[in-house]
């Protein structure tokens, strides 16, 4: 058996070899952030009515704005939005009810449904929503997204190039609350968004977010419904395998919405964030047992403590810095807030701990109940 330091020496070289490897990647994320969609053209938009669906489930700080965002929407054609929710007794209710009695250009509908079609609860929702849909252009939207007036008409837009089949949104992270919530939104603006631009240039991912998955009536006939997703963890990917499976594309406009942060403490930011790596571990094992890489800052700290010597000082440094510039970059490249740069090394070492976690258990928690993901992506009653 090798002596201990000559271990501790190896395992040091290796992360240094890794974290050198993750500044490249952060170095061509920053480049490839900044050229995201330069080279995009203006679409032409045929406005034609829409039905926006946005299945809701509790309190959500800012909803009631979210919600006036949908309605005030600069679309030529008529727009439908309705809410739904499984409990007539849901908070969310009210708040709907409160902005639909509001003067708007556009209507929004409020579905209660206490049917359960499955364990995925807002694909069970949606299911029970699809029937209000009164048009045959139809806009699912997570309620903790923020968009702008001209949101609809460019996601209609991206629906109508042809060959497309479904529309999908980059999503930016917006802090609303305190320290836990702005960690959140670090999450999404410093790791999530810029992998997703770097895989989406270099044809790593085929993404389709709960952002936004706008389609037709008919595709979604012909991918099964709703219905053929409602025992999925991760429906918005599947969602988008089964419209790709058609020989559409799903398209992913330049532009991104915002998303919501509203942790409250360290177990709610901590939950939500192994549920998420989780899924996507469940997606493809390899290619996010492959995102160590994506992780320099941590991976040079433990070169530290492991001898790493004046080299992993530097490369620590160098990490710290190309992460602060793909954070410059993405506020610069899609208008998100500013990121609490003090905090950039807090969030890293969280991030890391969370990437590490998600490999020790199948287990999340969502919407307050915790379930196991099976093979397939399927949602199981978890047990001890």
């Amino acid at each position: 058996m090798p002596p201990a330091d000559d271990v501790l020496r190896w395992f040091a070289g290796l992360c240094l070899a890794l974290a050198a490897i993750g500044c490249l990647y952060l170095v061509t994320s920053l480049v490839v952030v900044l050229r995201h969609g330069s080279r995009t053209s203006k679409k032409t938009l045929v406005p034609e009515p829409v039905t926006i669906l946005v299945p809701l489930c509790g309190p959500e700080p800012g909803l009631d704005a979210r919600l006036r965002a949908l309605r005030c929407q600069d679309y030529a054609a008529p727009v439908q939005i309705v809410c739904g929710v499984l409990n007539p007794e849901d908070p969310a209710a009210k708040v709907v009810e409160k902005v639909a009695a509001e003067s708007s250009p556009h209507n929004i509908d409020l579905h209660v449904d206490t049917k359960i079609n499955g364990r995925n609860l807002k694909i069970s929702n949606l299911i029970n929503m699809t029937g209000r849909a009164r048009h045959d252009t139809l806009v699912v939207v997570d309620s903790d997204i923020e968009v702008e007036p001209d949101y609809l008409a460019n996601v209609v837009a991206e629906l109508q190039m042809t060959g497309v089949g479904g529309v999908t949104c980059l999503y930016g992270g917006v802090a609303k609350g305190g320290f836990w919530a702005r960690l959140a939104s670090m999450e999404i603006n410093l790791h999530f968004l810029p992998s997703v631009v770097f895989a989406l240039t270099f044809g790593l991912a085929r993404p389709c977010f709960g952002s936004t998955i706008a389609m037709s009536r008919e595709t979604l006939r012909q991918i099964g419904g709703f219905e053929a997703f409602v025992e999925q963890l991760w429906d918005d990917y599947a969602i988008g395998e089964a419209i790709r499976g058609l020989g559409r594309q799903v398209a992913v406009p330049s532009f991104a919405v915002g998303h919501v942060c509203s942790e409250a403490s360290a177990g709610a930011l901590l939950a939500r964030q192994l549920r998420f790596a989780r899924t996507i571990k469940s997606i493809d094992p390899v290619g996010y047992a492959g995102g160590i890489v994506t992780h320099p800052f941590p991976l040079a700290v433990i070169a530290i403590v492991c001898g790493g010597g004046p080299l992993a000082i530097v490369l620590t440094l160098l990490a710290l810095a190309c992460r602060i510039g793909v954070g410059r970059a993405v506020e610069k490249r899609f208008g998100v807030a500013s990121t609490s740069y003090p905090l950039v090394p807090i969030r890293e070492c969280i991030s890391f701990a969370v990437f590490a976690a998600s490999f020790f258990g199948t287990s999340v928690l969502w919407r307050g109940r915790r379930y196991r993901i099976a093979s397939d992506g399927t949602l199981v009653p978890y047990t001890d």
